[in-house]
């Protein structure tokens, strides 16, 4: 087992970074992919391991903690256990949320789970829907996890490297699901009592979903998900719209400098709010709410994969994108899983196994 260290010190920053109006502080090393970040207290921080383990990570002291009770994933590729989320009102309802792949005949399905936890271990694990979304393929599970105020979940699932199936509404590949906290399905869903679609299905037409959280103040629901070469998308997500891939797009095939599909618009087609090109490699996205960076409120921060920085995407009223800002360019990690804690500090994760915290200054 790979040891976990905690870092007490400070990083060694950089002099543009120490310009910032934060400090960035490591709080821990040694872990496997660190995919999913939730604060399940004022200083338990839940942290998901894409090989299949859970921890807790005790934000003030730096010990860490097993969970057990955890299921088989099926751990191949870009699958594993993946999202965990809590939802606002976690101290009433202690539900823990979980996207992760099961192994359905050899083949890995994104799945939505819950569970309770007691003296760190996970009790109560319930499937609420295991997708039909399994591929010969290892890539493009998805998956994170979001919940609206009226009682809703969402979860995104990748198109699971087979194109087709995000304009196909039979499977549930490439689409935004959405269903009541305990699993039951939404009577105001878009697709309800339609033959020829999943009633689950909120949009489609998704590559791979990345990123899912709600802006409770505006009541929008935004999701960040991979392009090709080129052509990762912010999108704003409504009801049972088609979000083009992959008859649209604004990336190129990794074969050659082709467009995808028939080009970037087609009547039907929603467009995405901001585009990146070339690629960031998206991981995750947080939306900003607390007080602790009072400027940053309303923000949308994203992880990028390969660019290796945290993304900051400056919102108007409106929901347009009008402004970005790539921080942490100098750290060098594929910044992977985001978090917000109840002071408002932001937490995030790198797939080198590391957490790190970034405080006011």
């Amino acid at each position: 087992m790979k040891a976990l260290l905690l870092i007490a010190c400070l990083c060694q920053l950089s002099t543009p970074l120490l310009a910032q109006n934060f400090q960035l502080q490591q709080l821990a090393s040694g872990l496997g992919v660190p995919w999913g970040l939730a604060f399940i207290s004022a200083d338990e921080l839940l942290i998901t391991e894409r090989d299949g383990n859970a921890r807790i990570l005790h934000t003030r002291n730096g010990k860490m903690q097993k969970i057990s009770g955890l299921p088989a994933v099926y751990a191949e590729g870009q699958g594993g256990l993946l999202d965990v989320a809590v939802a606002p009102d976690y101290a009433q309802y202690p539900w823990l949320y979980f996207t992760y792949s099961k192994s359905i005949n050899g083949q890995g399905a994104t799945t939505l789970a819950r569970a309770q936890l007691q003296h760190n271990r996970l009790q109560q694990w319930q499937d609420l829907l295991v997708t039909t979304s399994g591929t010969d393929t290892s890539q493009h599970f998805g998956s994170r996890i979001a919940f609206d105020d009226q009682g809703h979940v969402y979860f995104g699932v990748g198109d699971r490297g087979e194109r087709p199936n995000a304009q196909n509404l039979q499977n549930h590949a490439g689409s935004i699901l959405r269903l009541q906290r305990n699993g039951a399905l939404p009577a105001d869903n878009p697709f309800i009592g339609q033959a020829d679609a999943l009633p689950e299905i909120w949009s489609y037409g998704h590559r791979n979903p990345q990123g899912l959280v709600w802006d409770n103040t505006h009541q929008r629901l935004w999701e960040i998900e991979h392009g090709p070469r080129g052509g990762d998308e912010i999108n704003l997500i409504e009801k049972g719209q088609n979000y083009g891939w992959p008859v649209i797009s604004y990336g190129k095939e990794y074969w050659g400098p082709v467009a995808v599909g028939e080009g970037t618009e087609r009547a039907g087609m929603q467009q995405p709010v901001k585009v990146y090109d070339p690629s960031i490699a998206p991981g995750s996205l947080l939306y900003y709410s607390a007080d602790a960076f009072p400027e940053w409120q309303g923000n949308l921060f994203a992880g990028a994969l390969k660019l290796r920085h945290l993304n900051r995407i400056t919102l108007n009223e409106k929901g347009a994108a009008i402004a970005e800002e790539r921080l942490l360019q100098d750290l060098g990690e594929r910044i992977r899983a985001l978090a917000q804690s109840p002071e408002g500090w932001l937490y995030f994760s790198t797939d080198s196994g590391k957490i790190f915290v970034l405080r006011p200054n």
